[in-house]
């Protein structure tokens, strides 16, 4: 089984009733993106990769099939990705899940999916062509990001009214007509009759009165408009901040991107349970083979070591503690604007982590050149550092070429001697990479470019991405009340550690 690791648009929506039950729909698994499921390995799913018509799937929460809510009824094959409609049962588990749902905690999903028929590139991503979906699960966070979920509903519609008959409407003239009283013919003056009385001064409706009449009486609202105007003419914004509404548009706007580029190149290694420090074992000494001198002679003598890398988990994590108010007040409702904040910075400084220890690491170094826009000094860097990897890792070759944003512009800038770009957008058949100012993934010198924000200035790393390990563990949001102050704190953490296992796998550029 794949259980994708979960790595968050807010939701409203209300609860279900009989006649229509809570159900849910969105996109469970996007095509051909690469994510990392939990035990490390790097997985992509196929168009076409799963029968929509195959026994409906099981609805869940975080892989925890016992925590069964529903089914999924609805599976469709897009161009974006399998779409899915699922219905929960009507349960008080489903019930709370369903309140989750509204207040943004729960805005994504997970699959859990058996592989049928898949192969693995040189990279170790594994792609999926056949495979059945086994359950779907509510998560905070999703190893795809674009598995969301796009609609909840839960109300039926209202029972329409049933038409009057026409003898109820006939009852309801004569009950009328009787009930009306007849009016007196009026003694209308022969002069029109003034009275000298005082005209009474308007007195401004308070913000309560106003509100009241605007959802009451129009007739009492439309009179106290006209007591306004009339009595202050002038009146503008800044004289009635009282009755003034304050919209709020949503959904929050937060420009804070939480990609991890050097973690998801690398790959995030499932780490073990048990104990702050395990161990990582790495062969150190390989036996020797010779040739024999003459028959009956003693084979050359030789050894075999493993050694012992020992690492080290550090715990990643930070906490908000939110009053009560704030948290009854909010709207839209703040716990999932902040779970979705935490899993953003969360990643960010993990991957900055990551991007430290890899630029700190990379002890085998070759000097780059004076002139970053030169495309020969690029060339020549490149593939001195390839031939090092070679020749000094015991066979290996490149795989990455890791950039911090200064170097990638530069790499988008380059040219030929003729002006033209030496690594095209459109990807013609003799060009030797694609760069996009669109997209930080792309090729070049036939490496994978990983440009990463975190990395210092002018950092260039050529390498084999198995030279660097990362292992990860994470633990999500947790909260505790606290009742003295009326008060809850969320807190959002996890386990990381990295290991530089193969120096000689990695070359970094000085300047």
């Amino acid at each position: 089984m794949i259980y994708l690791q979960a790595d968050p648009t807010l939701i409203t929506a209300q609860a279900g009733d009989a006649v229509q039950p809570a159900r849910i729909s969105g996109l469970a698994v996007p095509w051909d993106v690469v994510a990392t499921v939990s035990d490390g390995t790097r997985v992509q799913f196929a168009r076409g990769a799963f029968d929509v018509g195959q026994k409906p799937a099981k609805l869940i929460e975080n892989h925890d099939i016992t925590q069964l809510r529903g089914v999924v009824n609805a599976l469709t094959d897009s161009p974006a990705g399998l779409e899915f409609e699922a219905t929960l049962a009507d349960t008080r588990a489903s019930r709370d899940a369903v309140a989750l749902l509204q207040a943004g905690a729960y805005d994504s999903v997970s699959v859990g999916a058996q592989p049928i028929k898949f192969s693995t590139d040189a990279q170790g991503v594994m792609t999926v062509t056949e495979a059945v979906l086994r359950d779907l699960s509510l998560v905070a966070v999703p190893a795809f990001s674009d598995a969301v979920i796009t609609n909840v509903a839960a109300n039926a519609a209202d029972p329409e009214p049933e038409p009057e008959s026409e003898t109820d409407k006939e009852h309801e003239m004569t009950d009328a007509a009787q009930a009306e009283p007849i009016a007196a013919e009026a003694t209308i003056p022969t002069q029109p009759i003034i009275y000298a009385e005082a005209r009474r001064p308007f007195v401004m409706p308070t913000p309560a009165e106003y509100v009241s009449a605007m959802l009451t009486d129009p007739a009492k609202l439309e009179a106290m408009d006209a007591g306004i105007r009339a009595a202050a003419p002038d009146v503008i914004t800044t004289d009635i901040p009282g009755i003034l509404p304050l919209p709020i548009v949503t959904p929050v706007f937060n420009s804070f991107v939480g990609n991890r580029p050097v973690i998801d190149a690398i790959g995030a290694r499932a780490m073990p349970g048990g104990g702050k420090v395990f161990i990582r074992p790495e062969v150190t000494t390989h036996t020797t083979m010779g040739v024999q001198a003459t028959q009956n002679t003693a084979l050359d003598d030789g050894t075999f070591v493993i050694s012992e890398n020992q690492v080290t988990k550090t715990t990643v994590g930070g906490y908000v503690t939110l009053s009560e108010q704030a948290q009854d007040f909010s709207s839209p409702e703040v716990i999932g604007l902040l779970l979705d904040d935490m899993a953003r910075i969360y990643a960010n400084k993990t991957d900055d982590i990551a991007a430290d220890a890899l630029k700190t690491g990379a002890t085998n170094t070759i000097a780059f050149g004076n002139d970053a826009t030169n495309p020969e000094q690029w060339a020549a860097f490149v593939s001195a550092a390839a031939q090092d990897i070679l020749t000094g890792s015991d066979g290996n070759l490149p795989t990455h070429l890791f950039v911090s944003p200064n170097m990638w512009g530069y790499l988008l800038g380059l040219v030929d001697t003729t002006g033209r770009p030496l690594f095209p957008n459109l990807g013609p058949m003799n060009a030797y990479g694609d760069l996009s100012v669109t997209d930080t993934a792309g090729v070049a010198f036939g490496l994978r470019v990983v440009v990463d924000r975190n990395f210092e200035t002018d950092t260039v790393i050529v390498g084999d991405a198995r030279g660097f390990e990362i292992y990860e563990q994470q633990k999500g949001a947790i909260s505790v009340d606290v009742p003295s102050t009326l008060s809850r704190t969320i807190a959002f953490r996890g386990y990381f550690a990295t290991l530089f296992i193969a120096p000689a796998l990695m070359v970094k550029a000085t300047f």
